[in-house]
C-alpha cells in the first residue's frame, strides 16, 4: 500500500507551506536568541574648526651668503613661524612642509641683496638691515587649493669661523682695556668715597673743643692716612687721564668718540664745558688737558 498525496493538493504546496513555517520559526529562534536591539547612539555634528594655529620649523643649516668682497661670508640662521586660521593641525603641517623650501629661498635671495654691502666683520650691522628688510616685506602668504597659510621668519647672523679667528685678538684686547677702565673707575670711587669721610671726621674735629686735644695727639698719623688717600686719588685720576688720551689718540673713531663724550661727561660733572679747543683736539686725535678751561 504506498502513500498517495490528497485528492486536489499537489505535494509542491505542501512543502512550501512546510518551508515558509520552518523559516518563520527560525526567525523567531534567531531574535529570542539575539536579545534587545542596541539603542542607536544620537547623532553628533562634526567639531568646528581651530581658531589661530602656529607651527615653528628651524632650518637645521644655516643659509651662507656672501659679505662685501665675495671672500668670506656671513651665516644666516633662520626659524619660520607658520600660522593659519580656521585650519586643521594637519592641513597646517602638511602646508608649512610644502612650502618651506620656498620661504627658505625667498629668504637667501632677500639676505644676499644685503650682505654684499658689508664686510665681512659687521655682522651685528648685517642682522639689523637683514631684520628691517624682513619687518618690511613680512609676512609672507602662500595659497594652495584654496588653503592659505603665512609665514613670519626670524633670523640672527654669525661670522664665518676665519673671521671670527682674524678678528679674536682685537676682541681680547678690547675686553681687557675695557675692565682696566671699569677697576680704575672703581679704584678712584672708593678714593673718592674715602676722603670724603675723612673731611666729614675732620670737620667734626675742628667743630668740637672737646676733641681739640685728641686731635692734636694724632695730628700726625691723620695727615699721613689724608697724605695717602690724596695720592691713591690722585694716581686713579691720572690712569683715568692716560686712559683717555690713549682713547684720543687712537685711530678708530668709534674709541676716539666715545673718548671725547667721557671727557665732556667729566668736565660737565665738574661744572665746566668743554671749551673749543679741546674739542679741536680731541677731532685731531690729541689728548686734551682735562684741567684746562
Amino acid at each position: 500500500m504506498t502513500d498517495t498525496p490528497r485528492a486536489g493538493y499537489p505535494r509542491t504546496a505542501l512543502w512550501s507551506r512546510f518551508g515558509a513555517w520552518w523559516l518563520k520559526l527560525w526567525r523567531r529562534l534567531l531574535l529570542a536568541l539575539q536579545g534587545p536591539e542596541p539603542i542607536p547612539a544620537p547623532f553628533t555634528p562634526p567639531p568646528p574648526p581651530p581658531g589661530r594655529l602656529t607651527e615653528r620649523r628651524d632650518v637645521s643649516a644655516p643659509i651662507v651668503v656672501p659679505a662685501r668682497g665675495y671672500v668670506f661670508t656671513f651665516h644666516v640662521r633662520a626659524a619660520f613661524v607658520w600660522s593659519s586660521e580656521g585650519l586643521m593641525r594637519e592641513t597646517l603641517t602638511g602646508s608649512a612642509q610644502y612650502f618651506m623650501p620656498y620661504a627658505i629661498r625667498a629668504l637667501t635671495r632677500l639676505a644676499a641683496g644685503r650682505a654684499r654691502n658689508f664686510a665681512a666683520h659687521r655682522a651685528r650691522d648685517f642682522e639689523v638691515e637683514l631684520q628691517r628688510a624682513l619687518a618690511e616685506t613680512t609676512p609672507w602668504r602662500y595659497e594652495r587649493g584654496g588653503v592659505q597659510v603665512t609665514c613670519q621668519p626670524y633670523v640672527w647672523v654669525e661670522l664665518d669661523e676665519s673671521v671670527k679667528r682674524a678678528i679674536r685678538p682685537y676682541w681680547e684686547q678690547l675686553i681687557k682695556l675695557d675692565c682696566e677702565y671699569d677697576v680704575d673707575v672703581k679704584r678712584a670711587q672708593y678714593a673718592d668715597r674715602l676722603s670724603r669721610q675723612w673731611l666729614s671726621i675732620l670737620e667734626q674735629l675742628a667743630e668740637n673743643p672737646v676733641a681739640g686735644g685728641a686731635a692734636k695727639m694724632t695730628n700726625e698719623s691723620l695727615a699721613a692716612v689724608v697724605q695717602e688717600l690724596i695720592a691713591q686719588q690722585q694716581a686713579a685720576k691720572q690712569r683715568l687721564d692716560d686712559l683717555l688720551a690713549e682713547g684720543l689718540r687712537s685711530d678708530d673713531a668709534y674709541e676716539k668718540a666715545t673718548s671725547f663724550d667721557y671727557l665732556f661727561e667729566r668736565l660737565k660733572a665738574q661744572g665746566r664745558p668743554a671749551s673749543a679747543e679741546q674739542r679741536k683736539q680731541a677731532r685731531k686725535g690729541s689728548a686734551p688737558d682735562p684741567g684746562r678751561t
